[in-house]
């Protein structure tokens, strides 16, 4: 590993790791000299530090944006098991400031500019989401193709054992979607968000739904609507029965669809996220509008823990999705409540995210030669970082994912079954209704 490292800087280690009880770990510098945890357990982890900015970075100023940024212009690297890392982080957050602050170097952050983004209006308005949106989707689609699989699902997974492949578990999650909205043929269905079309898909060819899909990001709607032409799907074809537009889910009355009644169930996977607390009345509002009376919706989001901590500023915000804030289940409930939505029924699939994206992780370093023929170095280590970041955040149990039934009661009648039982009669031939995408 090389040559141990002086006593006084050894000192400083072992001062600022007193009381770290994650995995073992360890730290490899610019000249060769390491340290690592006490103990006979090998490391499963070598933090390497590539230039003296990345230890100031780890040690003088240690946050979400200067870890991040040294790791993304790789000043600092990890060796071995990624997600231990962020243990290590976690740990040298909660020391005293005074500790930290024993290195006087401090490294030079280089902040992203969003200077051109907030050009574009308030959080939340009509152009600022656009252009949120296309800062963090409009990658190539080949960028995303090799780690997030066959279905291009860029959503949570849905494991029946942690030994699944990636592809069945989202297979899994789009049947269970439908599933718990008790989609029936020739039902119209909205996905709101749809991504890369899978969810339509899946909804138009194995529940014979009439399906539509919208989603504000081009390459997103391009290549759904490749998907749908491909699977004799569109509109135009003999079979048609699915659409994909692009398309901001507030204008979905002014482009033709009736602002009452247009669908009789609803799907909203991983979208909301970007709506944030101001536009919630907004969003479950205009779903209310949208679905007929005893209709269905699934809102497929991740929440916020109400004791997690809120950072203004995080690395993901800065790096992965401008504006993007997320809200707690509670502040979530409370606003399609209060847009006359019921809600019937709320699972939390925490543990399903952080086995997806491990799974998308491992895609990524699996696959890093292509995908860096793709994109910026630099943007393939945002990536990485970001999603082995999210995993430890899901284990953690800062964040959560939740499938919210919401219901458009009519006269005090939802028109439900009594049970759930439904949902889980025949599931293994349920399991077995996957659309080929």
């Amino acid at each position: 590993m090389g040559a141990s490292l002086p006593v006084r800087r050894a000192d400083l280690f072992n001062e600022i790791f007193e009381g770290y009880d994650g995995p073992p770990f360890a730290v490899r510098l610019w000249d060769g000299s390491a340290w690592r945890t006490g103990g006979d357990a090998a490391p499963v982890c070598t933090l390497v530090m590539n230039q003296p900015a990345a230890l100031a970075a780890l040690l003088a100023s240690p946050n979400e944006i200067t870890l991040g940024e040294a790791f993304i212009h790789e000043e600092l690297d990890v060796e071995g098991d990624l997600f231990a890392a962020f243990d290590v982080a976690e740990h040298i957050f909660s020391r005293p400031r005074s500790l930290r602050h024993r290195i006087a170097q401090r490294a030079a952050a280089a902040y992203f500019n969003l200077r051109q983004l907030l050009s574009l209006g308030a959080a939340g308005s009509r152009r600022r989401d656009r252009a949120s949106i296309a800062y963090h989707y409009d990658q190539p689609v080949e960028f995303f193709t090799p780690w997030l699989g066959s279905t291009l699902a860029y959503s949570c997974a849905y494991f029946r054992d942690p030994g699944q492949s990636l592809d069945q578990a989202q297979q899994q999650k789009l049947e269970l979607v439908c599933t718990k909205l008790r989609l029936q043929s020739g039902e119209r269905f909205l996905d709101i968000g749809c991504g890369w079309g899978s969810l339509p898909l899946h909804a138009a060819q194995c529940h014979g739904a009439q399906a539509h899909g919208i989603t504000l990001s081009r390459q997103q709607a391009a290549t759904a609507q490749r998907r749908v032409h491909s699977a004799g799907l569109s509109p135009s074809g003999s079979d048609g029965c699915c659409g994909i537009e692009l398309c901001d889910y507030r204008d979905l009355a002014r482009i033709g669809h009736s602002s009452t009644h247009a669908f009789d169930k609803i799907a909203s996977i991983g979208m909301f996220e970007h709506v944030g607390l101001r536009n919630l009345p907004v969003y479950f509002g205009i779903a209310h509008g949208l679905l007929r009376p005893g209709g269905l919706m699934l809102n497929h989001g991740i929440a916020r823990a109400s004791t997690a901590p809120v950072r203004r500023d995080s690395f993901i915000s800065r790096y992965v999705f401008p504006d993007g804030r997320l809200v707690t289940l509670p502040e979530a409930l409370d606003a399609a409540e209060r847009q006359g939505l019921e809600v019937r029924d709320v699972e939390n699939l925490r543990e399903h995210y952080e086995l997806t994206l491990r799974a998308w992780v491992a895609g990524l370093r699996a696959n890093a030669d292509a995908l860096l023929g793709l994109v910026p170095r630099t943007t393939y280590r945002i990536w990485l970082l970001y999603i082995a970041g999210s995993a430890a955040a899901f284990r953690r149990g800062d964040i959560a994912v939740y499938q919210a039934l919401l219901c458009r009661p009519e006269r005090g009648h939802a028109g439900l079954p009594l049970t759930r039982e439904d949902w889980y009669a025949d599931r293994e031939a349920a399991w077995e209704r996957v659309a080929p995408v």
